[in-house]
């Protein structure tokens, strides 16, 4: 039961970085279903994970507890393991969750394909260009953007800077 406690927390902190791990929110509910392949498309949909998920949250809440999922998982897993008694399907059930993690397929990639990697190495650039990146080619931020103006009070050009005191 640990492992499925662990694997809840996991997919609850999916995506959200304010998240504490105690309560998932519905949409990490149904990727931990699709990902774990407790929804297959053909006996358990995503309208059967989003009908269950709201039938045990509570009315005002938009997330559900672990006691909460784990009723969630008693109803998934008599459609999910026809001919099954509650008892086994709710051990398979568990059984394909347990020591998941969330996966990022789909996620965009970086790529370096085609003129990318000559635009973004910073060793080439020219001008003022160049001014904008140190050595190692990391940005200046800020400072490497703009000419930082000179707001000591004495006109631009002024040699004489600071000596107002020494002529006395």
């Amino acid at each position: 039961m640990e492992a499925v406690e662990a694997a809840f927390r996991k997919f609850a902190v999916y995506g959200d970085t304010a998240a504490s791990g105690n309560d998932m929110m519905g949409k990490n509910f149904s990727k931990m279903c699709r990902e774990c392949g407790v929804m297959d498309g053909k006996t358990m949909t995503s309208t059967d994970i989003y009908i269950v998920f709201n039938k045990v949250k509570t009315n005002s809440a938009r997330t559900i507890t672990f006691a909460e999922f784990q009723q969630a998982m008693k109803e998934l897993c008599g459609k999910r393991f026809k001919g099954k008694s509650p008892e086994e399907a709710l051990q398979a059930v568990y059984g394909l969750i347990e020591g998941k993690e969330p996966g990022s397929a789909g996620t965009t990639k970086a790529t370096k394909v085609g003129g990318v990697e000559r635009l973004t190495d910073t060793s080439k650039y020219t001008g003022s260009h160049k001014e904008r990146f140190d050595e190692s080619g990391k940005g200046k931020g800020l400072a490497g953007c703009q000419d930082l103006t000179d707001n000591s009070g004495y006109v631009g050009g002024y040699k004489g800077a600071g000596t107002y005191d020494k002529k006395h």
